[in-house]
């Protein structure tokens, strides 16, 4: 009788069926944005002097006063209830990694035993929920709970459920910020200060810069029976222990294939969900390794992206559940095959509405673009750390340079043409261009970038930061990762380029220097000066690794060591003097990091241990003790010579097993008390660098030793679900 916990899970994953969701009869476009406040709900339900408050705060930041705040909210609830919402909630990122939200109902008793529903501006536009409990790297004491959310116009409420969901900012106190979208913010006026500017030397048109992103959300699907059936899954989010299957995605068969009918039923839900909250999805299908899947949508500006991708990853988990399925977010969920991602595709647009990384038809509108693409290639070139360390985690330190994943060095790939449109901008003397120099720069070099460009920029995945056609493809950012934090720094390093790049250009002029030479030559330094950054070969080589170092590239491979850029000095003054952090929010934002690190560690070394020493070892010793009695049984129905030769096999393997558990108990009893020495390390960044070099290395070794048990004990006994069944069951 099949009575393991294992089969239990396998026989319950295979009675499930396709939940019956059939997307309903009228059109996409019909349902899109139906459950989101925006222009077209704005208009409908509010005045046109509460409706133009909005536009001018969206478009200028301008103040709402509390007249029209009451006018906004009333119009708002009137929406929203019509929607059976019965209560809201400022919905805000803290700096855990996930959503946060306090509902509160629109009751209010009228004190004649009856209730109406209520909604006013204040309740719109702040709140004071409870930040005792939130990370905030010592800016609060636990006793002091105060924070504020505050309402952000910019991004659109949204009904989910019975709930309105308001996007907000969360502050302490004091002021400094809490989350992850309030930094975000501030990098996207600074980004679209600094490049408005420099667009006036194009086009003078240009009053606004807009960073756009577009993410591809890569992720695992699981049977709910298998995951509830391994700890270290629904604990941690990824296997601390399980052999290689017999078949992986050595066969790339997985890759674009077929979607499965109960997967399907999952992602038409789950697109119908997107669609209502107004996400645009566009693209979906079945990614590298089994069980592994991508969504990808339209771009949209980057504060409204990171909100739709901080929303979608929750709304994966409801749906998911639905259908009987558990998404997996982690970014190395099991080894030896492909982890998840979540590709930032980032550029900028103006409101005359030119990508200002896209090439256009004449030479002037190519000089833009080679304008803001160097410009983009030397932020990274001075501040590869910094971007190294925007995407550092415990999660991600296991994917990068693995399997399909970038490597942990900074590079940037552009691809052979544009190298080659970069040698001739170099070539570029210093001083005036004669008119052949400027005829022939801007036709036979800047001129034919659109002829060929988009046959020239091919993807090489292993880039952590690839030109694409008309945007940088940041590769290196994990499936988990809440987008705000990389875009934020990338946003601010551009900004700060940028404010570079004018005041080099315009001193230059004021020299006697025409523009266009001007520029030629600020660019043709910028390119002699970030070389070392371009590469466009294999980033999973050594022979790449012995090259970046002698290029100055720094491989930083895992997070303590990689956080320190954030509080560098050079970081520092960065985020100050583009007025996107202050010293302490920065110093706040790296003990949280850093303490969030080890903390992960740590849960995965108590799992680790308990799986190991109350599911492996006991079925271990269990399946040992049978083939002990076994081999007493033949010794005694057998001669020495037969039993010598028949019981051979099964004794090597008692061996073995006794040997394998004796390992395993004495690596975990080691790895628990280096673990508590290390808990007792009080300072945030030496505890993490503590649990990264002393106790991490334990999991390997455990789980070469329990692996080796799993091919070896009888399959009806082993305690968990393996890699063939968590892959392979759909």
């Amino acid at each position: 009788m099949m009575t393991s916990l294992r089969f239990t899970a396998l026989f319950e994953s295979i009675k499930r069926k396709p939940v019956d969701f059939s997307l309903p009869t009228n059109k996409v476009s019909d349902v899109f944005g139906s459950h989101v406040f925006n222009d077209r709900a704005m208009r409908e339900f509010l005045t046109s002097e509460a409706y133009q408050a909005v536009r001018d705060a969206i478009e200028n930041g301008s103040q709402i006063t509390r007249e029209k705040a009451d006018q906004i909210a009333a119009g708002m609830k009137a929406w929203a209830t019509s929607l059976g919402a019965t209560h809201y909630t400022h919905w805000f990122q803290p700096l855990t990694g996930a959503t946060a939200e306090k509902h509160d109902s629109f009751f209010e008793p009228t004190g004649e035993g009856r209730a109406i529903e209520k909604f006013n501006g204040s309740q719109l536009v702040q709140q004071e929920p409870d930040a005792s409990s939130f990370p905030s790297g010592g800016i609060r004491n636990t006793f002091e709970a105060r924070g504020y959310t505050a309402w952000d116009p910019t991004s659109p409420a949204f009904v989910m459920g019975n709930t309105l969901c308001i996007p907000t900012v969360f502050v302490s106190y004091t002021g400094e910020a809490l989350d992850y979208k309030t930094p975000l913010l501030k990098s996207m006026n600074a980004l679209d200060k600094a490049a408005t500017a420099v667009c006036q030397y194009f086009d003078k048109n240009v009053t606004k810069v807009y960073s756009t992103l577009g993410w591809e959300q890569e992720y695992f699907l699981i049977d709910t029976a298998l995951f509830n059936a391994r700890p270290d899954l629904a604990m941690t989010g990824r296997t601390l222990l399980g052999h290689a299957p017999a078949k992986g995605q050595q066969l790339e068969d997985h890759y674009f294939g077929s979607i499965p009918e109960r997967v399907m039923k999952f992602m038409q839900e789950l697109e119908y969900e997107c669609y209502k909250l107004g996400i645009p999805v566009k693209t979906r299908h079945n990614e590298v390794a089994p069980s592994q899947y991508e969504l990808a949508p339209i771009f949209e500006e980057i504060n409204i992206a990171v909100d739709h991708n901080t929303l979608l990853m929750d709304l994966m988990d409801k749906v998911a559940r639905r259908h009987n399925f558990r998404v997996l977010l982690h970014e190395k969920p099991f080894a030896g095959i492909n982890g998840s991602g979540k590709h930032n595709n980032w550029s900028m647009a103006t409101n005359t509405g030119k990508n200002l990384l896209s090439p256009g038809r004449t030479p002037k509108s190519n000089l833009m673009f080679l304008t803001f693409f160097i410009n983009t290639i030397k932020a990274v070139h001075d501040y590869a750390d910094l971007l190294r360390a925007s995407i550092a985690s415990a999660q991600n330190d296991h994917r990068l340079g693995a399997n399909e994943a970038p490597p942990a060095i900074i590079s940037v790939f552009i691809g052979d043409f544009l190298t080659s449109v970069l040698h001739e901008l170099e070539k570029v003397e210093d001083g005036k261009l004669s008119p052949e120099q400027k005829t022939e720069l801007k036709l036979n070099v800047v001129g034919r970038i659109p002829e060929i460009l988009l046959d020239n920029t091919d993807r090489n995945r292993t880039s952590p930061f690839a030109f694409t056609g008309n945007k940088f493809e940041f590769r290196a950012v994990g499936s988990s990762a809440n987008c705000a934090g990389p875009m934020t720094v990338l946003n601010s390093i551009m900004a700060e380029q940028l404010t570079k790049f004018k005041n080099e250009v315009d001193a230059l002029i004021e020299g006697g220097m025409k523009k266009d030479d001007a520029i030629f030559n600020v660019l043709k330094n910028y390119i002699i000066a970030s070389k070392n950054i371009l590469f466009e070969g294999d980033g999973y080589s050594e022979e790449w690794v012995q090259e970046a170092a002698g290029r100055g590239l720094n491989n930083i491979k895992t997070t303590p060591h990689a956080l320190k850029a954030f509080v560098d000095k050079k970081a520092i003054e960065l985020f100050e003097k583009q007025s996107i952090m202050n010293e302490r929010e920065v110093h706040a934002r790296y003990e949280i990091m850093q303490e969030m690190y080890f903390k992960k560690i740590q849960i995965e070394s108590r799992v680790l241990g308990d799986m190991a020493g109350n599911h492996i070892v006991p079925v271990a010793i269990k399946y040992q003790n049978t083939l002990i009695e076994n081999v007493r049984s033949l010794k005694e129905i057998l001669s020495p010579e037969e039993f010598e030769i028949v019981a051979k096999e099964q004794l090597e393997m008692i061996r073995e097993i006794s040997k394998r558990v004796s390992t395993i108990i004495a690596l975990k009893d080691e790895m628990i008390e280096t673990r508590k020495v290390c808990n007792k390390i009080e300072d945030a960044e030496a505890r993490a660098i503590a649990y990264c070099e002393k106790v991490l290395p334990f999991f390997q070794k455990i789980r070469y030793e329990v692996d080796k048990l799993e091919l070896l004990i009888d399959d009806q006994l082993w305690p968990l679900p393996k890699y063939r069944e968590l892959l392979f069951s759909k």
